[in-house]
């Protein structure tokens, strides 16, 4: 096989498994600017600039020194060009950062998390009632200076997985019902179901505000007079799965949320908090089209 050669006609050598890297940083959100973001990056914030490798390694992308050979090697681009020398200073705030062509968070304030709401509290972050509420539950040092709120609501009486976050877009597009977002849900309900319930909540059950479908269903349990439904719906209308299970006569006396789209709520203990892995905020971002 022949080797590959360079312009001026020496062989050029094959690159050494040690010398590729591929990034580990988070994609940004968004990868196209408006033009107001263009001109801000063009014009600077006026905040203190920092070294492009220190940024770089801040992200994610690299260590400081394996940062320095990819800007070496022209692979970072600040604001569409091509930085190759060291020293360059940037500003996180407004310079927009891409490495091998994909744009990199290098300024990432916005914050996830799953809460897995207790029965008995509301889906509020202050309630004027001094009724139990979400944002009791949420520990102050998540809160400050993040502005979270609520994805969507969970009634009192629902346990279960509730989103929170700052992020404004993706929040209203997960509740947006042009999406589609997917949620699954625990049901026990009183009385003792047959298999024709399945049919009967996927064909659609008629309410006072339309017919409400289920995407799947399963049976999971049937005992004393009790039975335990797994239903996976993608409807966000009020109280939608007690509505459409009384309808047929079967009365829920527990309702858990389980998932949303691929957002799991696991072993995670009612009343706890945890950070959206990388994975699931890939996928929700992804399901809504950011």
């Amino acid at each position: 096989m022949n080797t590959p050669a360079r312009r001026d006609g020496t062989p050029e050598q094959p690159a050494k498994t040690s010398d590729i890297y591929i990034s580990k940083a988070k994609p940004a959100k968004r990868q196209h600017l408006t033009e107001n973001q263009k001109e801000q990056a063009l014009r600077g914030g006026g905040n203190e600039k920092v070294r492009l490798q220190k940024v770089l390694a801040a992200a994610g992308v690299a260590s400081r020194r394996m940062s320095e050979k990819l800007i070496a090697a022209g692979r970072v681009e600040v604001n569409g060009k091509v930085v190759q020398q060291m020293g360059v200073r940037i500003d996180p705030n407004t310079d927009i950062v891409r490495v091998d062509g994909t744009r990199v968070q290098v300024n990432d304030e916005a914050a996830y998390f799953i809460l897995n709401k207790p029965r008995g509290v509301h889906s509020t972050m202050k309630d004027e009632l001094g009724r139990p509420c979400v944002g009791e539950l949420v520990d102050i040092t998540l809160k400050q200076g993040q502005g979270l709120f609520h994805v969507g609501r969970l009634d009192a009486d629902t346990e279960g997985l509730l989103l929170l976050t700052n992020d404004g877009e993706l929040a209203n597009r997960l509740m947006h019902p042009k999406y589609g977002i997917s949620k699954t849900y625990m049901a026990t309900v009183l009385g003792e179901v047959g298999r024709g319930i399945i049919r009967d909540l996927k064909e659609g059950v008629d309410l006072d505000d339309g017919i409400a479908r289920a995407d799947n269903v399963q049976i999971v349990d049937v005992w004393q007079g009790k039975s335990l439904l797994k239903i996976e719906l993608h409807e966000g209308r009020k109280h939608i799965v007690r509505r459409m299970l009384k309808e047929l006569g079967y009365p829920v006396q527990a309702l858990v949320r389980t998932k949303i789209h691929t957002v799991q709520l696991g072993e995670q203990k009612p009343g706890t908090v945890r950070a959206l892995n990388r994975s699931e905020l890939t996928s929700l971002y992804k399901a809504v089209g950011l």
